[in-house]
């Protein structure tokens, strides 16, 4: 497609829009006052917004190869303390996908470049938890799909290990954590019941990963 065309997309949305709403843009332009915080993978076939129903301004959305919430990351922990203590979100969705180009990397033993060290985490994983994911293997259970739900619980663990979500909920803030997986070939939403509010959450969704 012309790059132009994209341009002349925008113009057709714009209007369409302001047909339906003709306050709808001068609403949007107010600060924006999101009760989520999106944090989900980068690839382009997960749309955080449309998948959940929501209009622009209704959730604030980071996205990265693989949703991984690295403790080095300052872009991540950023978007994250910007959403907390700016934003006051009060819920935090991890959300992964099914076939996930990241994890499945992750899962081969080919090397990419600069990318590697970026899936190191999930390899590590793996090799922490190479017998849980070889008896779910051996059940009958799909190999990346299993390590796409368990990257997720991970992930949800590591927003709860933030200094950002321990003085939260110090303070008495009222946020939770909730991890999710995406199926792109059904465009439903499965809900993994990894739920964290306070720091005995954490501790509990922590020894569960412990005890996989």
């Amino acid at each position: 497609m012309d790059i132009k065309k994209l341009l002349q997309h925008n113009q057709l949305w714009a209007a369409k829009e302001l047909a339906k709403d003709p306050d709808f843009f001068s609403d949007l332009s107010q600060q924006q006052k999101p009760k989520y915080l999106w944090i989900g993978c980068s690839d382009s076939r997960v749309p955080a917004n449309q998948i959940i129903g929501l209009k622009p301004g209704e959730i604030f959305v980071h996205r990265n190869v693989a949703n991984q919430v690295i403790h080095t990351d300052f872009n991540c922990l950023s978007v994250i303390q910007y959403a907390v203590e700016m934003l006051k979100v009060e819920h935090i969705i991890v959300c992964g996908h099914y076939g996930c180009g990241g994890v499945i990397v992750s899962h081969g033993e080919h090397t990419l470049g600069l990318i590697d060290n970026w899936l190191r985490h999930i390899r590590d994983m793996m090799r922490l938890k190479a017998p849980w994911l070889k008896r779910q293997r051996d059940a009958g259970h799909d190999s990346i799909d299993t390590l796409c739900e368990l990257n997720v619980m991970r992930q949800v663990a590591n927003v709860g290990q933030t200094t950002i979500l321990h003085e939260a909920w110090a303070r008495g803030q009222n946020i939770q954590v909730h991890g999710w997986i995406y199926g792109i070939q059904t465009g439903i939403i499965k809900d993994l019941q990894v739920d964290i509010a306070s720091l005995a959450d954490l501790e509990i969704l922590e020894q569960r990963f412990m005890d996989l």
